[in-house]
């Protein structure tokens, strides 16, 4: 359980921590606090003058600012105890995370288990599944699907990426007590044809498995997206509109995802487990569920990286950061388009310990350790809880010299 500290912005508690009282930072001077050149003095910098040159004080004024400061009351703090007995009332409970860091989402579980605890009836919904793979989220909680089968079905590796383990015990609580996981997100295919040349990219069939009502109106939210568009890297080359597009069809299809599932069960509480981005300020998905549902809604949020601002979030969480272990590495570039029993080798990263083993490029991996290897989703299944330095038996089939037969090799790798 991660030690997390939670500064709670409801309007029952006191705001915040004395941030800036004690800077330094000069505020800039405004040009009418500037007197321009051959002016003559007025009363104020004559008499400022006068005092320097009387040997008093040095020639200069410093204008005096509203700080805007907020003030945090540390013997307000809570813990995640006190926040879930807050969080018990709402039906909707959006918890923004950064993806790749294991506290979050440890903090996303003890408030999911905590709701679990206190006898509320709950359901997850998760941003790393996406719609069409609902069934197989059900067959996993109700102990009909295996987790690497549930993992090669949903295509995950694929459409997600993201170290499974980080997200693990949180599904593994959920099949535990049979709580129901919804996928929320859209489909890939959709998204990438949305970003190449936006919604009117998209066919009637398409576009029928999309929102119909897409809210166009948050000039904050339009504001916010393009500032994030300007930093990529290839941004000049990129259209923002249809940047634009893919973040609204994130949000309003999650949304609409969320709101259906609300409606349908009206004694639920929905957990929403998504990137932060989609939840600070209440500008992605929550504004977008209460504007389809009026439902009691929460937004919880990591505060890491972040500004201490009372609108980000009604609740903002401090943890500690804890990582998982490093997964071990065979040192392999896969090719995974081209056919034939398990995955090619195309190439090897520095310092492989699969080319030191005896590996060679255009040799098929169709065994590693106990796995058998029939796509890039065994290869990430097999490797998941191996360490760096670990030693793993890896097979492969070589093809023979001219039309020789394939040889089967069985190959010890030091994983690095």
């Amino acid at each position: 359980m991660p030690l997390t500290t939670i500064l709670m912005y409801r309007s029952v508690l006191p705001i915040a921590f004395a941030i800036g009282v004690f800077s330094m930072m000069p505020p800039l001077v405004s040009a009418a606090a500037a007197p321009s050149a051959g002016a003559a003095p007025s009363g104020d910098a004559a008499t400022t003058r006068q005092a320097a040159s009387d040997g008093g004080l040095l020639a200069g004024q410093d204008p005096i600012v509203d700080t805007k400061t907020s003030v945090l009351d540390v013997t307000t703090l809570g813990d995640l105890g006190g926040l879930v007995d807050v969080l018990k009332d709402a039906r909707v409970v959006f918890v923004g995370e950064t993806h790749d860091r294991y506290e979050d989402h440890l903090n996303q579980l003890a408030i999911i288990r905590g709701l679990h605890e206190r006898d509320r009836d709950i359901a997850i919904g998760m941003e790393y599944f996406q719609q069409p793979f609902q069934p197989a989220l059900d067959a996993f909680v109700a102990g009909k699907l295996s987790e690497a089968d549930l993992l090669r079905r949903t295509e995950y590796f694929d459409r997600w990426r993201f170290d499974y383990r980080l997200y693990r015990p949180i599904l593994r609580y959920a099949r535990e007590h049979g709580i129901p996981l919804i996928a929320l997100n859209v489909p890939s295919e959709i998204v990438d044809k949305v970003g190449d040349g936006g919604f009117k990219a998209l066919n009637e069939a398409e576009t029928a498995t999309i929102p119909a009502e897409i809210d166009r109106s948050d000039e904050t939210y339009r504001n916010h997206i393009e500032a994030v568009f300007r930093m990529h890297p290839n941004a000049e080359d990129a259209d923002f509109e249809h940047f634009l597009d893919v973040q609204l069809l994130w949000d309003e299809g999650m949304a609409e995802r969320a709101a259906e599932y609300l409606e349908a069960h009206p004694r639920r509480t929905l957990v929403v487990l998504t990137g932060a981005g989609h939840v600070e300020y209440g500008r992605g998905i929550p504004q977008r569920v209460t504007r389809r549902v009026a439902v009691p809604a929460v937004t919880v949020i990591s505060g890491q990286d972040r500004p201490l601002d009372p609108a980000l979030a009604d609740y903002i969480l401090y943890p500690r950061a804890i990582g998982l272990p490093a997964t071990g590495l065979l040192g392999v570039m896969l090719d995974v388009e081209s056919e034939g029993d398990g995955v090619g080798v195309r190439d090897f990263s520095d310092n492989s310990g699969a080319k030191a083993a005896g590996i060679k490029a255009g040799d098929r991996i169709v065994r590693v350790g106990d796995q058998a290897i029939h796509g890039y989703a065994d290869v990430r299944i097999a490797l998941m809880d191996s360490r760096p330095g670990q030693k793993l038996p890896v097979e492969v089939i070589r093809r023979g010299a001219f039309l020789g037969s394939p040889q089967r090799l069985l190959l010890q790798v030091e994983l690095h």
